[in-house]
């Protein structure tokens, strides 16, 4: 276990060297954890990404969680390749032994891109609902500059609504 304490008289340097000390403890903690993944931990990862497009149909889901995923699940193809992506997920869930699902084989991306692409707009609207008109045509009109908003601070939407609560808005 680590010692995080630090004496109270303990002059600066020294509580810095804890902090130094500390830090350094923790790196070697963060090493020996990443050696610990076991395939069957990774095989999980990977269905667990994948978990989040069922969020998609959930009405409750925050508008900046489904622009993630969707952003995720349509990825460039350049980037279907890398480890975690979409493809991969499929692949690893679909093929592994190891995966909480029973045997599937290999699945076809673009049929469930299709498939998540039909009713996706239905998935969007239900979630737009909940929230007023003007983030609704806000994101209608410019989805590409709300996303942008939303990448930058995951609590955009509600700090707006927040201050349109208190200001009012000035066009009724």
């Amino acid at each position: 276990m680590l010692n995080h304490y630090v004496a109270p008289n303990a002059s600066t340097s020294s509580k810095k060297a804890g902090v130094i000390s500390n830090s350094a403890a923790l790196d070697a903690l963060d090493d020996e954890a990443a050696d610990e993944w076991s395939e069957e931990d990774v095989v999980f990862l990977h269905w667990r990404l994948l978990q989040e497009i069922g969020d998609l149909c959930n009405p409750e889901t925050p508008l900046e969680e489904k622009l993630d995923t969707l952003r995720w699940i349509f990825t460039d193809r350049d980037k279907e390749s890398r480890p975690f992506s979409f493809v991969s997920c499929l692949k690893v869930v679909g093929c592994s032994p190891l995966s909480p699902l029973p045997y599937i084989g290999r699945v076809d991306a673009e049929e469930i891109r299709d498939t998540i692409r039909y009713q996706v707009k239905s998935w969007l609207n239900t979630t737009l609902a909940r929230y007023p008109v003007w983030v609704r045509d806000a994101v209608i009109a410019n989805p590409g500059w709300v996303e942008s908003r939303l990448a930058k601070n995951p609590q955009w939407i509600n700090e707006q609504i927040k201050k349109a609560a208190v200001h009012g808005d000035f066009f009724v």
